[in-house]
C-alpha cells in the first residue's frame, strides 16, 4: 500500500519537472554578456592603460616603434644625458690619472722634485746653520685645508716659445732654529726627460738669501755678452 502511494506522488510531480527548461549556452542574452566581457580584456584596452614614457621613468622596456613623438624625444634626451655623464666621467678620470702621474708617480713629478730639493737643503751646511739639525728639518704648508697639505704642492708648469717646460715651486721648511721659504725653478728642454735646476733658494728672516742652485745669473751674463755690430753677430 505504501509503495502505491509513493508511486502516485512521483507521477504527480513528473509533469511539473518536465516543464522546467535548462538555459541554453547559445541564448542571445548569454552571447551578449560574453561579448561585453571579452572587449574589456582585449589588447586595445591594455595598450591604453600603458604608462606614458618620460625622462624620469623610461627604462627601455617599451620598444622604440611603440613610442609616441613626445616619448621618443624624452628617451633621446635621457640617452644624451647619460652619454654626457659617461664622457664627463672619462674626462675626470683621465685628468685625475694625469695629475697623479705628474704630481706623485713620475720621477720628474712635483712631489719627487720637492723631496730632492729638501734633501739638498738638509745637506747644505749654510742651511743647517740657520735652520738647525738636518734630521729635524721638514717641509710644511701654509694651506688652511689640512687635506690639501698632503695632496697639493704650490707649483706651476708652463712652456715658453722655444718649447722649454718650466717648473716653478714654492714651499716652506722649518727646523729647530728657524723656518724659511724655498723657491725652485727648473727647466726641461725639448727632447729631454729630466729637469735641470735654474734656481733653488732659501729665504730665512734675518738672514741673507742662500742660493743652492743658481744658473740664471750665468745665462743672463751670457745674454749681455752676446751682441751685434753692423748687423753681424760678433760675440
Amino acid at each position: 500500500m505504501a509503495a502505491v502511494v509513493h508511486r502516485v506522488a512521483i507521477e504527480g510531480r513528473l509533469p511539473g519537472l518536465l516543464r522546467l527548461q535548462v538555459p541554453r549556452l547559445s541564448s542571445p542574452g548569454y552571447r551578449q554578456y560574453a561579448t561585453h566581457h571579452s572587449t574589456g580584456t582585449g589588447p586595445q584596452s591594455s595598450s591604453t592603460r600603458r604608462r606614458a614614457v618620460t625622462i624620469a621613468n623610461d627604462n627601455g622596456y617599451v620598444p622604440w616603434e611603440e613610442l609616441s613623438t613626445r616619448e621618443k624625444a624624452a628617451r633621446s634626451t635621457q640617452q644624451s644625458f647619460n652619454f654626457a655623464l659617461v664622457v664627463a666621467g672619462i674626462v675626470a678620470t683621465g685628468a685625475l690619472v694625469y695629475v697623479m702621474f705628474t704630481e706623485i708617480i713620475s720621477p720628474e713629478g712635483t712631489t719627487n722634485q720637492l723631496h730632492r730639493a729638501l734633501d739638498k737643503i738638509k745637506k747644505d751646511p749654510r742651511c743647517v746653520e740657520v735652520l738647525g739639525d738636518p734630521k729635524q728639518i721638514v717641509e710644511f704648508s701654509t694651506n688652511a685645508n689640512p687635506r690639501a697639505r698632503h695632496w697639493t704642492v704650490p707649483s706651476q708648469r708652463e712652456k715658453d716659445k722655444a718649447g722649454n717646460l718650466h717648473l716653478t715651486m714654492r714651499f716652506n721648511v722649518k727646523g729647530p732654529l728657524n723656518q724659511g721659504a724655498v723657491q725652485l725653478h727648473m727647466v726641461q728642454k725639448p727632447g729631454e726627460s729630466e729637469f735641470e735646476y735654474q734656481t733653488l733658494t732659501l729665504d730665512v728672516p734675518g738672514h741673507r738669501r742662500i742660493y743652492l742652485e743658481n744658473a740664471e745669473p750665468l745665462s743672463q751674463s751670457l745674454k749681455r755678452k752676446t751682441g751685434k755690430l753692423f748687423g753681424i753677430k760678433w760675440w
